[in-house]
């Protein structure tokens, strides 16, 4: 259905057309970039990705029945503590509401607890998000708490649910 692989130059193009404000810019990546998001901006995201010991794995979700890029997701690792953070999840407007989300959780969930073997995996989804929280908790991960007023946009305040899988919890789910 779907196949993870590396965000590169070339794909660059289809995520800057997917992120049409400022609000969904902050949504989608928190604070590390700023509107309008352009290739130079991605330019630095990738500098140190997707080698062998890359400290972030940056990835384009690929329909591989008609090879085009629908998603992207990226995990970013803390090899010291066996620990990974999940981030920058998006599925494209055309292809949001077939269960994407869910599959694109799940096969980088297999990269960190089975090839990766991270102890530890985490997220943090902002509190209105409630159809990505809902793909979380049903792929298996716990809400660790809630930071409260985290993030500033115009005049409101955003919560940021942190959240968490361990590799027991991910293990007992998936069976091999």
């Amino acid at each position: 259905m779907i196949k993870l692989e590396y965000f590169t130059q070339s794909d660059f193009d289809h995520l800057i057309g997917w992120i049409d404000s400022p609000e969904f810019l902050l949504q989608w990546a928190g604070p590390n970039f700023t509107y309008p998001l352009t290739t130079d901006q991605l330019m630095h995201y990738i500098g140190n990705a997707n080698t062998k010991n890359a400290p972030v794995f940056v990835y384009k979700v690929v329909d591989e029945a008609v090879d085009q890029t629908i998603g992207h997701i990226s995990l970013k690792i803390d090899r010291q503590n066996k620990a990974g953070r999940i981030g920058k999840v998006l599925v494209s407007e055309e292809a949001r509401g077939k269960g994407i989300a869910g599959v694109m959780i799940e096969k980088i969930l297999y990269k960190c607890f089975a090839e990766l073997h991270l102890h530890k995996v985490g997220l943090g989804v902002f509190d209105f998000n409630e159809p990505a929280i809902r793909v979380y908790k049903k792929a298996g991960f716990k809400v660790d708490g809630l930071l409260r007023d985290h993030r500033k946009y115009n005049n409101e305040y955003w919560g940021l649910y942190e959240m968490s899988m361990l590799h027991s919890e991910w293990k007992a789910k998936n069976i091999f």
